[in-house]
């Protein structure tokens, strides 16, 4: 479906809003999520047409930004605190999320890594490996 669709099939008398549905179509996200965002403050719906929730075209983005954050690792209350806090106290949580974001990279390239080098050994087995097994080592404290 093109992303435009849902704007093009909004009611006339909507005043330009989209209903739950078009926000669900345009986002992928549920209905019942979009009504779990508002309960916890992270949606704010422009009203009711009918009796459908109508959101301003904005609420499209401010979805898309929560699936992006939630993708970062963040949970839906630090979504909360981050989207009703002031851009400067938030800066140096951001900067410390960018740390532990580099750390799970980091971690996930030496996964990355040690399967890579499963998928090639030769042993019969891969505890029998010392290269595979200096990997695993890497893991503990």
């Amino acid at each position: 479906m093109d992303r435009e669709t849902p704007q093009r099939a909004r009611p006339a008398d909507a005043g330009g809003l989209l209903d739950i549905a078009e926000v669900a179509a345009a986002t992928g996200v549920a209905p019942s999520a979009l009504r779990y965002y508002e309960r916890l403050g992270l949606l704010e719906p422009a009203g009711r047409h009918g009796l459908r929730r109508t959101y301003r075209p904005g609420a499209v983005d401010r979805v898309a930004l929560i699936l992006a954050a939630r993708a970062s690792g963040f949970s839906l209350a630090e979504v909360a605190e981050l989207l009703a806090g002031d851009p400067e106290e938030v800066r140096p949580y951001l900067t410390g999320r960018i740390e532990v974001l580099d750390r799970r990279i980091e971690e996930m390239r030496q996964a990355r890594a040690r399967i890579s080098h499963a998928l090639t050994c030769e042993h019969p087995s891969l505890l029998d490996c010392p290269t595979f097994r200096a990997g695993l080592r890497d893991l503990l404290p």
